[in-house]
Order: C-alpha cells, then sequence, then structure tokens
C-alpha cells in the first residue's frame, strides 16, 4: 500500500499540463491586458524586424555597434514570442492551461533570451568603452573575427544557463499542485510552487543570477564611469553631444531591461511577493522588447537615416513598380 502511494505522488509530481492565473483575481485587468498586448506585441515585431533589416541592408551600418544591436532585436523578438502568444491565447478564452511541454520549452526559452540578453548589454557597452575611449584602435581591436566571437560566447553561455537552470529547476517536485500564480512559466514561481527541500535550489538560483545579473551589470558601470570622464575630456560641445548620443540608447535599455531583473531574480523566491512577478515579467518580456527598437531609433541618428533611407527605398521600388504596369 505505501509503494503505491508512493508512485502515486511521483506520477502526480510531474502534472501534464499548468493552470496559470494570471490576474484571475483581478478579471477587470484581463480585459486592457489583452487590448496592450495585442497591440504591443506587433509592435515590438515590426520595430525589432525593422533594425535588423535596416542593420543588414544599409552599409553605413555595417559596424560592430549595429551587429550586436542586430542580436538584441533577435532576441527580444524571440524573448516576445516566446510568451506573449500564449498570454494572449490565456486571457482571450476561458481556458488558462499550459502543457508540461510547453512550459517547459517556454522556460528553456525565456531564460535563455533573457540570461543572454544581461550579457549582450555588457558586450554593447564594452563596444561603446572602445569607439569613444579607444577611438584610433577602435576598428583594429572590435574587429569581425571579435564580434562573432563575442556574440557566439554570449549566446553558448546563455544557452548553458538556460538548460542547466530550468533542468534542475523541471527536477523539482510538484506534489500533485498545477496552479501557477503567473502568466508564464518562470523559474522562482515554481521554485516557490515546489515541495519539499528547495533550499539548494534557491542558493543555485541566487548564486547563477549573481554571474548572470550583478557581474554584467558592474562591467556596464564601470564601462560608462570611462565613457563619462572620457567625455568630459572632449573639448568641443558637438564631439560631447555626439559621444552622448552614441551611448544615451544603450544605458537606457540597461535601465529598463536590468531594474525588473534584478528586483526579481536577486532575492529568494520566498520573499517575492504575489503580483511581483506578473508585473516583472510583463516589463522586462514585454515592454523592454517593444521599447528598445524605438529608443534606438529616435535617439540614434544611424538608425533613425537606416530607417529613413529603407523607407524611401520601399516606396521608390512601389512607384517605379506601378509606372512599368
Amino acid at each position: 500500500m505505501k509503494q503505491l502511494k508512493t508512485v502515486a505522488v511521483m506520477n502526480e509530481s510531474h502534472p501534464t499540463e499548468f493552470i496559470l492565473l494570471g490576474f484571475a483575481d483581478r478579471p477587470w485587468l484581463e480585459l486592457p491586458l489583452f487590448i496592450t498586448l495585442l497591440i504591443t506585441y506587433p509592435m515590438a515585431m515590426m520595430g525589432n524586424i525593422t533594425i535588423i533589416l535596416v542593420s543588414k541592408i544599409d552599409p553605413r551600418l555595417h559596424s560592430p555597434m549595429y551587429f550586436f544591436l542586430s542580436n538584441l532585436s533577435f532576441l527580444d523578438m524571440c524573448y516576445t514570442t516566446s510568451t506573449v502568444p500564449q498570454m494572449l491565447f490565456n486571457l482571450g478564452s476561458s481556458k488558462r492551461t499550459i502543457s508540461y511541454l510547453g512550459c517547459a520549452v517556454q522556460l528553456y526559452v525565456f531564460h535563455l533570451m533573457g540570461g543572454t540578453e544581461c550579457l549582450l548589454l555588457a558586450i554593447m557597452s564594452f563596444d561603446r568603452y572602445v569607439a569613444i575611449c579607444r577611438p584610433l584602435h577602435y576598428t583594429l581591436i572590435m574587429n569581425q573575427r571579435l564580434c562573432l566571437l563575442l556574440a557566439s560566447t554570449v549566446w553558448l553561455t546563455g544557452i548553458t544557463y538556460a538548460v542547466s537552470e530550468a533542468t534542475v529547476t523541471l527536477q523539482l517536485p510538484l506534489c500533485g499542485v498545477n496552479k501557477l500564480d503567473h502568466l508564464v512559466c518562470e523559474i522562482p514561481v515554481l521554485i516557490k510552487t515546489a515541495c519539499g527541500e528547495k533550499v539548494v535550489n534557491e542558493l543555485a538560483l541566487s548564486v547563477v543570477c549573481i554571474f548572470m545579473l550583478a557581474v554584467p551589470l558592474c562591467l556596464i558601470l564601470a564601462s560608462y564611469v570611462s565613457i563619462g570622464h572620457a567625455i568630459f575630456k572632449v573639448k568641443s560641445s558637438e564631439g560631447r553631444r555626439k559621444a552622448l548620443g552614441t551611448c544615451s540608447s544603450h544605458l537606457l535599455v540597461v535601465f529598463l531591461f536590468y531594474g525588473p531583473a534584478i528586483s526579481m531574480y536577486l532575492q529568494p523566491p520566498a520573499s517575492i511577493s504575489r503580483d511581483q512577478p506578473k508585473f516583472m515579467a510583463l516589463f522586462y518580456g514585454v515592454v523592454t522588447p517593444t521599447l528598445n527598437p524605438f529608443i534606438y531609433t529616435l535617439r540614434n541618428k544611424g538608425v533613425k537615416g537606416g530607417v529613413d533611407r529603407l523607407v524611401r527605398g520601399i516606396f521608390s521600388s512601389k512607384r517605379q513598380f506601378t509606372d512599368i504596369t
């Protein structure tokens, strides 16, 4: 009898599906959230696709800065796609479930993109440091080989983080509990939901997040301290304004991404309030990827000029096609 009970608990430890409660206790939030996601998701996709196209097509933007920016845009597209369609489906229907396999895939993709973005933003700050503090050696240091090596390292590290951390989290027993008080499948929420001993998992998550969040952030801050020191040495106001312009967009993106991520991941899951994971996931999983292309387009003259040339090229080709027909 005891053996049968043990087998039953093991079978229930990993349910076939999860119920994502979301804002079930606040139904008045669901319609505005559904409409917001329905508007922002296409905007995020279009904005990031535009950045990638402009960076690839426009020869003036074939530089390390825009190479990393196109990586960021691709990453943001995958980030939002891993969560927003599922959120829209759950908000638009009475069924709020996600299969165990779907939850696992979402967990891997969501944290792969999040971990990679942490490191990619640090690499982008290093690129700005070399461009401003070592301008004469910029093309020599930031050559194509180094850029590819840095990008590959960032993506491989993100994959390693996601696979290791998500796999360990999925091994935690849930003891038949299949309700997640969240909008998506996320590691801190699954750890909080799990039963039994989970101190080791919480400690491992904290240690890994120190490496993935705190260390890159320190490198970013160190880069910008050096950049700020170099900018103050520039005598012409035009040169100072140009240097600040290339950095302000990146700094704003860093603030929007790291702020919510740190408040979510650099504290024990047990101390996280009930609604905090939902709002944080919406912020760094939806708001930031949607705003990133607009921040770079509006504040970066190179990207803005590239978008203008792309739009003019599309309209001129359409006009030529119309004239021919």
